[in-house]
């Protein structure tokens, strides 16, 4: 590895601390580039067949208690760009919180990003997903992304160019999100600042905040809510060691502080296979799930 990288390189770095749910094992190496030139260059000389995982808010991500293999990348606070370019476009870097994307838009008098402040991650993070909440979905919103892929080459796509889906978006082979632009409209009135806050309210009212969870752990299956059947099955409250399902919102699991990540994934499972047994409904993770077990 060239000496003369900017960033820091540890190793046997532990993961749990940098995901939501403060469980899992550590990453064999993890990378902290200096900024986006940086990155390219890290990833151009790294072996063809080195697995990378990219890690932003870790507030969608089960990390094993067995660790993860290969390199982990941390881009939050490094692909941090965020500007406004005039026209209703916005340019936000991968490493950007989405609620401060969010509060960025509507401050530059635009709308149609603030739904962005109900996603607990990083704008990569709801780039590779296709993050939703409060009804909007991040691929709606998008003009283009910017890609970069294992040889270092950066690369502006259009909108048409990726098929996205519900929760999901078909990406290129070999190539990564590093930011976006997205197109907004012009705000009628001044109250974005007013309509993020309602949604923040409504969200602190239905969803388990301050404790440690990855958010909505299933997709919610055509016409229904993932949190509707839960409930329905008996299964609020439901522990497996330190992991339990939330009382609050039955699509969260919450860590109690002891929780191994062995035991969110068997309740993950337990969830899914009581789901299934009562109702015939097949619960589909929206939660990454990476690394070996222990």
């Amino acid at each position: 590895m060239n000496t003369g990288l900017r960033g820091e390189l540890r190793r046997n770095e532990p993961l749990a601390g940098y995901t939501s749910w403060r469980a899992g094992g550590a990453a064999d190496r993890f990378y902290i580039p200096a900024d986006a030139d940086d990155l390219a260059r890290f990833l151009a000389q790294l072996p063809e067949d080195e697995e990378v995982t990219w890690l932003g808010l870790g507030s969608n991500l089960l990390v094993r208690d067995g660790g993860v293999r290969g390199t982990v990348i941390l881009v939050r606070n490094v692909l941090a760009d965020l500007t406004d370019e005039g026209g209703g476009v916005i340019r936000a870097g991968a490493g950007v919180p989405c609620a401060k994307v969010a509060r960025f838009s509507v401050r530059a008098d635009l709308t149609g990003a603030e739904f962005l402040a109900g996603i607990p991650g990083t704008l990569g993070g709801a780039l590779a997903m296709n993050a939703g909440a409060f009804g909007g979905e991040t691929w709606n919103i998008v003009r283009e992304a910017e890609t970069l892929d294992r040889r270092g080459r950066r690369r502006w796509r259009a909108r048409r160019e990726f098929a996205t889906g519900y929760r999901s978006v078909a990406l290129p082979a070999g190539e990564w999100f590093i930011g976006a632009r997205l197109g907004l409209q012009p705000a009628a009135d001044r109250d974005g600042e007013e309509r993020i806050r309602a949604l923040l309210a409504q969200r602190a009212a239905t969803q388990p905040l301050g404790e440690f969870s990855c958010g909505s752990v299933f997709r919610n299956p055509e016409g229904d809510h993932a949190a509707r059947l839960i409930e329905a099955c008996g299964l609020k409250g439901r522990r497996i060691g330190g992991a339990r399902v939330s009382e609050k919102h039955a699509n969260f699991i919450i860590n109690d502080g002891t929780a191994s990540a062995a035991d969110i994934e068997v309740l993950i499972d337990l969830v899914a296979a009581t789901v299934a047994e009562q109702t015939g409904i097949r619960l589909q993770p929206e939660v990454r799930i990476i690394g070996t077990s222990g």
